[in-house]
């Protein structure tokens, strides 16, 4: 059966977009782009709203912003790992053509996390005080980040909810929804950010306070148009009559999403230590290297982007063809991923090599004794995100089929004992710029450990989720393929 051909036994899947069938590559490429667009969308009003900060409240403002974002990261990444499980899994069941079990998924997962975001908003309105003095926040930023943080962490539940709903429509095959949403609120909080700190015109003066009030109001405002939205074209998540008990967390439901979302969530808690542990590294060649890196960190930002969303898209696709029982078509959705991958990824480093010193002189200044270290940084280590990109498109394929810890795994190995092995044997050889080859060979050792597993049979049949009765039904002719599939590592 070609790629371009439908599976003549996938069920039909009303109000869903369908990526069992079409051309893989042209399939992949207009999913995943909506889902770039809402990544950049969203470092961009970072940026925005940093610069909003910096230049109208100052430093210790700025100084705030940062460690309250520290906090909220941590927040988030629970969120991304039981939002990544539940996307998985109601990929697989819209792929069997089972709406009502994604249905059942979806509502596990809102009410989960929307439970969990309650308590950590109240209990991080209480304790604000003590995360920040945990985090050693500087005195001068202290009140600052105080004001700001217990804001940012009312908006919380909101913005949980948004990230659900976003990766569950996802999960359906609709990655526009939720990038056209993103927009609202990235418009309405770079709008909003001034009028609140400097009390333009009827708004109130209210300091970083404002920036923060600002990104609360756009994220619900953005959630109340995005259910509207959702209700009013009927799309396949909604939740109507009896199916809003679906919001009561049921036991298989949840045993899926907490077993498979806890080490999604910990690959980027094991990312950020490992960022964490690369920074002391860097300090200690003194404020020049720090602020290289510190430039080379915001460029890394959207070169990573691309594989990011590529990643993204290829799980969608991959889980919905393992629940419509398409395993022929996993392979040629990973070279697809890889391809795009290869071309994007390799497109931007290419750029940024040739622009290096016009993007790092916008953070750095055109007279900064950093800039040259800055492009002797990315002439070293830029590569490493192509590297990267193959390891995250074969681990998003892997990921839709319920493989959750050899990912946690691999990272853990390439950015502990690969990353520093290699700083710690090679600097008396290669000095400063052992930090900087570390990340290639990190990212090198990731990706073989990613084509090792992949290539290995077992993974592709994995989590199919699908229905008690289809279950039953073809139980008589999985009994002894299941038994030839070992568990993942």
């Amino acid at each position: 059966m070609s790629e371009g051909d439908a599976s003549p036994a996938a069920p039909q899947r009303s109000g869903m977009r369908d990526l069992t069938s079409g051309p893989v590559l042209r399939t992949l490429v207009m999913f995943s782009l909506p889902t770039l667009g809402s990544n950049l969308l969203q470092s961009l009003n970072g940026t925005v709203n940093s610069i909003w900060v910096g230049r109208l409240i100052g430093d210790a403002a700025l100084a705030a912003t940062a460690n309250a974002n520290i906090v909220m990261f941590l927040v988030f990444a629970a969120v991304f790992g039981f939002g990544m499980a539940a996307t998985v899994k109601m990929g697989q069941a819209f792929g069997a053509g089972e709406v009502d079990v994604a249905r059942r998924t979806f509502g596990s997962a809102v009410g989960l996390c929307v439970a969990l975001a309650v308590v950590v908003a109240l209990a991080g309105w209480i304790f604000a005080p003590n995360l920040l003095t945990l985090l050693a926040t500087p005195g001068e930023s202290y009140a600052l980040a105080l004001a700001y943080l217990r804001i940012i962490f009312v908006s919380i539940p909101g913005g949980m909810l948004t990230v659900m709903i976003a990766m569950g429509l996802r999960g359906a095959g609709d990655s526009k929804t939720p990038f056209l949403f993103m927009a609202l609120s990235v418009v309405l909080d770079v709008v909003l950010n001034p009028l609140l700190i400097a009390g333009v015109g009827p708004f109130p003066k209210m300091g970083i306070a404002g920036s923060a009030a600002s990104t609360a109001f756009a994220g619900y405002a953005s959630l109340a148009a995005l259910l509207a939205y959702v209700y009013a074209k009927d799309l396949p998540l909604r939740l109507r009559g009896t199916e809003l008990g679906y919001l009561i967390p049921r036991r298989a439901e949840l045993g899926y999403i907490v077993g498979k979302g806890l080490p999604m969530g910990a690959q980027m808690l094991l990312i950020s230590s490992a960022g964490i542990v690369i920074v002391g590294l860097v300090n200690r060649y003194g404020i020049n290297a720090a602020a290289a890196y510190g430039a080379s960190l915001q460029l890394w930002t959207y070169l990573q982007m691309p594989a990011m969303a590529i990643g993204a898209g290829v799980s969608a696709m991959a889980a919905q063809a393992i629940g419509a029982r398409l395993p022929e078509r996993l392979d040629a959705i990973s070279r697809a991923g890889i391809l795009i991958n290869l071309v994007m990824t390799g497109t931007m480093t290419a750029l940024l090599l040739l622009f290096d010193r016009p993007a790092l002189v916008l953070f750095l200044g055109p007279d900064s004794p950093a800039v040259p270290l800055a492009r002797h940084i990315q002439f070293l280590a830029s590569w490493s995100f192509i590297l990267f990109g193959v390891t995250i498109v074969l681990f998003g394929t892997m990921r839709a089929g319920g493989v959750v810890w050899v990912p946690l795994i691999a990272l853990g190995i390439a950015m502990f004992p690969a990353r520093l092995g290699f700083y710690y044997g090679f600097r008396d050889v290669l000095g400063q710029d052992a930090l900087w080859w570390c990340f290639s060979f990190g990212s090198l050792v990731s990706m073989v450990i990613a084509i090792w597993f992949y290539r290995r049979p077992g993974w592709r049949e994995l989590g199919r989720a699908i229905s008690p009765e289809r279950a039953a039904e073809e139980a008589h002719t999985d009994g002894e393929a299941a038994g030839r599939f070992k568990p993942e590592l």
